[in-house]
């Protein structure tokens, strides 16, 4: 066939796009007529117009049968063609079949079809193939304005939108090819026939899918082709029918979106999930098809081994790692700091982020792994002995307030408590905010530490100067200094050298015993004993015992001492009466 008998261009089959094909068959007998009349002397051949001839089978493959139709080049058909009810029929070379020759293909062999449909051979076959809506043969002759030419046994026009054609050079492909088709529209007295291809070919599909779906099985693997991506998954051609393979059903690691992992066009294997015929849906699965990381997640992970990972996601409770694809460990947010003050995961861990991280538990039933970040960094408290013994000296701010006493952060990890008895010297205070603050920097003493119950007991008045301190800071020893008398119990006498300055002192044992013998007497002999020593009168009781008694000293009397020792690490002052 010329090139100039198929020239079509692409607004001639756009003319018939969207119409009913009833609306613009008065012109198709007229356009059949003038494309005949202008190729009436061309052959049948040259026109297009497709034979039917017996082939003989020469040789065979997977994919396709080779004939010989007696013509220099051989012709070809799918081996799928050859089929019947019971399946694909069995060739050998030498066989023969009745079949269509067409168009060569870009090998250059002729395509051959088999149509199991007849042909009208008659106005009256296509009055009933009408009537009762039957399918019948054709073979396409040529590509004409509108559409294309149909031999159904008279000449007949197809409308290109009902062609199954996407364009004009798909149509031009077409010429010489054997197709079913339906009778849409007969004029038996203006000869016009119109007829639709694209209707077989949807039953045809329809009735393929149902057939399909009925063979499917859950479990079953199939072969398929990508066809679209959505937010949600994709759907894969697995032979005819659209099966829905779902974003979570991808990968046993996460996949945000499908088109992340897989293209349009790509060819997967995938397996059969659940089908519902009715419903005419297909599930399909990729990631079933792949090992599943937890059933070695025991195994792989055990308890206190350090393992790296990438946060995936953060919540309120704690971050998501992934330790590898599909196998996801949590880090609770108590499982982050051995501080206290960390209150939010997003405060420690961001998406993305890669850690190091310690395996504390692992549960493959339930697909759970727990994780502690806290212990990958080690623990604060097993060096604090070392760190902050008794009397060092640290320096941090305020965090907490208590009643019972104030919170200080002496590290990044440790916390220390001063008691609220700890805080000031010489008066008591009802509650820490009396003296303290939140954020405040205070220095404090080391009381106590204690690695096994995480306590550091820290003290500020310890650090402050007293009435005492003050008091060995401005006297020496050997030096003189007056006191008040202010208690005298037995031997032990105290004296107060200022105010909030005591000091103790024993007497020694002979004045202990002349107060004893003082205090036995009474008042009355007291009295005489007195008189008879200012008088200096004889027989008054010696004047060695008046001696004596008049240098013990009494509660409330003011008297010389004289400082013995100075001991200002134990804020100790030792003392002795002067005479």
């Amino acid at each position: 066939m010329s090139n100039s008998s198929t020239t079509v261009r692409d607004e001639d089959v756009r003319d018939t796009e969207g119409q009913n094909p009833a609306d613009s068959e008065s012109s198709f007998g007229d356009i059949l007529n003038q494309f005949e009349q202008s190729h009436a002397h061309e052959a049948p051949r040259e026109r297009g117009v497709a034979a039917t001839v017996p082939a003989t089978v020469v040789t065979a493959n997977a994919e396709s049968v080779f004939f010989d139709i007696g013509q220099k080049t051989e012709g070809v058909l799918p081996r799928a063609a050859l089929s019947d009810e019971q399946g694909e029929i069995p060739v050998k070379p030498g066989d023969v079949f009745q079949v269509t020759v067409g168009s060569r293909n870009a090998e250059g062999y002729y395509q051959l079809s088999v149509i199991k449909v007849e042909r009208p051979k008659d106005w009256s076959s296509l009055q009933r193939a009408f009537d009762e809506k039957l399918t019948i043969s054709g073979v396409i002759t040529a590509v004409i304005k509108g559409g294309l030419a149909v031999d159904v046994g008279v000449r007949a026009f197809m409308p290109a939108s009902r062609s199954g054609a996407r364009d004009v050079p798909e149509m031009q492909t077409m010429v010489g090819q054997e197709i079913a088709c339906r009778v849409i529209k007969l004029d038996t007295e203006k000869e016009d026939v119109v007829v639709d291809r694209r209707a077989v070919m949807e039953e045809e599909r329809a009735r393929a899918k149902d057939e399909l779906l009925l063979q499917l099985q859950a479990g079953a693997i199939m072969k398929g082709v990508v066809r679209s991506l959505l937010d949600y998954g994709a759907f894969v051609d697995i032979g005819g029918i659209d099966g829905m393979l779902h974003v979570a059903d991808i990968s046993h690691g996460r996949v945000n979106k499908p088109a992340d992992v897989l293209t349009i066009g790509q060819e997967l294997e995938v397996k059969i999930l659940k089908v519902d015929p009715a419903k005419q849906r297909v599930s399909l699965g990729l990631k079933q098809l792949q090992p599943d990381p937890w059933t070695l997640a025991a195994e792989k992970y055990q308890t206190g081994a350090r393992v790296k990972g990438t946060v995936a996601r953060v919540t309120d409770f704690g971050a998501f790692v992934e330790l590898e694809p599909g196998l996801d460990g949590l880090i609770h947010l108590s499982e982050m700091s051995w501080s206290k003050k960390v209150r939010k995961p997003s405060d420690v861990l961001k998406g993305g982020e890669s850690v190091e991280v310690v395996i504390l538990g692992v549960n493959p039933s339930d697909k759970r792994i727990a994780l502690g970040l806290k212990q990958a960094l080690g623990d604060p408290w097993d060096d604090v002995g070392a760190k902050y013994p008794v009397d060092a000296i640290v320096e941090g701010p305020v965090t907490q307030l208590k009643q019972f006493g104030a919170f200080v952060q002496v590290s990044e990890d440790i916390e220390g408590m001063i008691h609220v008895g700890d805080i000031v010297n010489e008066k008591r205070i009802n509650h820490p905010q009396d003296v303290l603050k939140v954020g405040q920097i205070v220095k404090a003493i080391v009381l106590e530490n204690n690695r096994e119950t995480r306590r550091l007991r820290l003290g500020l008045k310890q650090l402050q100067p007293t009435s005492v301190d003050e008091f060995i800071a401005e006297h020496k020893e050997g030096e003189t200094v007056t006191g008040r008398v202010s208690d005298v119990k037995g031997n032990r006498v105290t004296v107060e050298l200022g105010e909030g300055v005591h000091s103790v002192f024993s007497l020694a044992p002979q004045e202990q015993k002349v107060e004893q013998r003082a205090a036995s007497v009474d008042l009355s002999t007291l009295s005489t004993m007195l008189a008879s020593k200012w008088k200096g009168a004889p027989g008054s009781g010696g004047s060695g015992e008046s001696s004596e008694k008049k240098d013990l000293p009494k509660a409330g009397q003011v008297r010389s001492f004289v400082i013995t020792k100075l001991d200002a690490e134990k804020k100790k002052i030792e003392i002795q009466p002067v005479g």
